[in-house]
């Protein structure tokens, strides 16, 4: 009997220096930001993002002129689902480190420090009691405290608002490319554009009130650090998702993307998503809580 099976061609891009190059523009924005937060320069940070950017250009550009040549099969499409939603855990994870830093100083390191768990003195003497945030440092050194701290009535709102309005408009553009509505599909997603960028420039105003008119700062003890650092990359992500979005938007006015294959769009969408999800979260936990 004839074997009438049919196996689907799989492609198979021929070997690149993408990943090495990929690695070290990586291994350079972190060694360089780290530099640059322990008071050093930014140059080198800059010069891993300059790298990492011009990496990621003509990697994406490949795998999508692969695409557009009819070269990827439906295996392959189904590999980069894969992908995409195991980067995404990756980054929950990544985040849920911070989360639970942030819970175990308030709701275990603090309160035991401050004597709260049934001690009769507190770790660091009767004149310290735990209270978050925590504008002093108990172990008396040298501390300058924040003069207050970022209300989430304020910016923070604003910021909710424009992030969910944001995760609506892309979904709208997602049904309109669905509905072959290409201007529609513009419209919408150039609004999802903006409104990232808008987020960007709120949250640089809110930086730039809490250094130079709230003292608060990196420095500025545990409450200080966690602050920043949770704000802080939830802001690059959401730097990364507007990039993303905004070579969707140019992508889309070239007229790529079909009703039955737009992956490249669904990833970003995804991936927006997740960004606000977490700034939800942010906002309730770190501003609001």
């Amino acid at each position: 009997m004839a074997n009438t099976s049919t196996y689907e061609k799989y492609f198979v891009p021929a070997q690149s220096r993408m990943p090495v190059l990929m690695a070290f523009s990586m291994f350079l924005s972190v060694y360089g930001a780290g530099r640059w937060l322990n008071g050093g320069t930014a140059t080198i940070f800059m010069l891993g993002a300059l790298c990492l950017a011009f990496t990621m250009f003509n990697w994406f550009s490949k795998v999508i002129g692969e695409n557009l040549a009819g070269l990827n099969s439906d295996q392959l499409k189904r590999s980069y689902v894969w992908g995409m939603g195991w980067f995404i855990f990756s980054e929950v994870m990544f985040f849920a480190a911070f989360f639970g830093a942030l819970f175990y100083i308030r709701a275990l390191n603090g309160p035991w420090l401050g004597g709260e768990f049934g001690d009769s003195l507190s770790y660091f003497g009767n004149d310290f009691t735990f209270n978050w945030p925590m504008l002093e440092n108990p172990d008396n050194s040298a501390f300058t405290p924040p003069e207050g701290v970022i209300h989430a009535m304020g910016l923070p709102l604003w910021n909710t608002i424009i992030l969910i309005s944001s995760s609506v408009t892309v979904t709208i553009a997602h049904h309109a490319l669905i509905a072959q509505k290409r201007q529609q599909l513009n419209i919408w997603l150039g609004l999802t554009v903006l409104l990232g960028a808008l987020f960007l420039y709120f949250q640089a105003t809110e930086y730039h009130e809490a250094y130079t008119e709230l003292g608060l700062t990196l420095h500025s003890g545990i409450y200080g650090t966690t602050f920043f650092m949770l704000t802080g990359f939830h802001g690059a992500h959401v730097t990364i998702g507007t990039f993303m979005l905004l070579m969707m938007f140019f992508r889309s006015l070239k007229g790529h993307f079909k009703p039955n294959d737009h992956f490249g769009f669904q990833a970003a969408a995804w991936y927006w998503h997740f960004v606000d999800v977490v700034w939800i979260c942010l906002f309730v936990f770190v501003y609001w809580v």
